[in-house]
C-alpha cells in the first residue's frame, strides 16, 4: 500500500489551488514508485516555477518534497508565473511563449519507453499553445504509470490568454487522463 489516493497504474492527474498540495502529492507518488520499482525508466518533468507572492511560495519544485535519485532521467525548466510577473496580456503571452520553448527543448531531450512519468505544473508549457498538449499525453501513454499535476483555479484571472490557454490544456489533461484527484 503507498498511502496515495489513488493506484500507481495508468494516468493520474492531480488538481487544485495554489498550495494545495498538488507538488507534495506528486513527490509522494514517485517516491512511492521508487520504493516498489526502482529507478529504472523512471522520467521527471518538472516545468514549476517558484516565487513568493504576499508572502506565500507559488509553486516550487518536487525536490522540495523528495531528493530524486541521480539514475532518474529529469527534465527542468526554468520557469515564470507568467500571469504573477506580468502587468500586461502582452508581457503575460510573451513569458508564457517563452516557458513553452524551454519545455520543448526538454521535451526533444525525453528518453524513450518510460515506465513511469512524473510531470510538476504539466500546464506550464501549454499557456500559450493548448494543443501543445497532446505531445505530453501521448508520450505518458508509453509509461505503465504517468502521474501529473496542474494549478486549477481562478484565483490569478480567468479573462487573459495565459489563463485560457491553461484552462484549455487542463481540460485536454482531465479528458486524457484515467482519473483526476482534486485537491480543491
Amino acid at each position: 500500500m503507498t498511502g496515495l489516493q489513488f493506484p500507481l497504474s495508468g494516468s493520474t492527474l492531480v488538481t487544485g489551488p495554489s498550495n494545495a498540495g498538488k507538488t507534495r502529492t506528486t513527490a509522494a507518488a514517485l517516491d512511492a514508485w521508487l520504493d516498489s520499482e526502482g529507478t529504472a525508466g523512471v522520467v521527471v518533468l518538472d516545468f514549476a516555477p517558484e516565487l513568493e507572492r504576499d508572502g506565500t511560495v507559488l509553486g516550487g519544485r518536487l525536490d522540495r518534497f523528495i531528493t530524486v535519485p541521480e539514475a532518474v532521467w529529469i527534465g527542468r525548466i526554468d520557469a515564470s508565473a507568467p500571469r504573477t510577473e506580468s502587468e500586461t496580456d502582452n508581457q503575460a503571452v510573451a513569458l508564457a511563449r517563452e516557458n513553452a520553448r524551454r519545455a520543448e527543448r526538454q521535451m526533444d531531450a525525453l528518453p524513450r519507453n518510460p515506465r513511469a512519468v512524473f510531470v510538476n505544473d504539466a500546464t506550464i508549457p501549454f499557456q500559450y499553445e493548448a494543443d501543445a498538449v497532446s505531445r505530453l499525453t501521448e508520450y505518458c501513454d508509453g509509461a505503465d504509470v504517468a502521474v501529473l499535476n496542474a494549478f486549477d483555479s481562478d484565483e490569478l484571472g480567468v479573462d487573459n490568454p495565459v489563463s485560457r490557454a491553461e484552462r484549455d490544456a487542463l481540460g485536454r489533461l482531465r479528458r486524457w487522463a484515467d482519473r483526476t484527484v482534486d485537491l480543491s
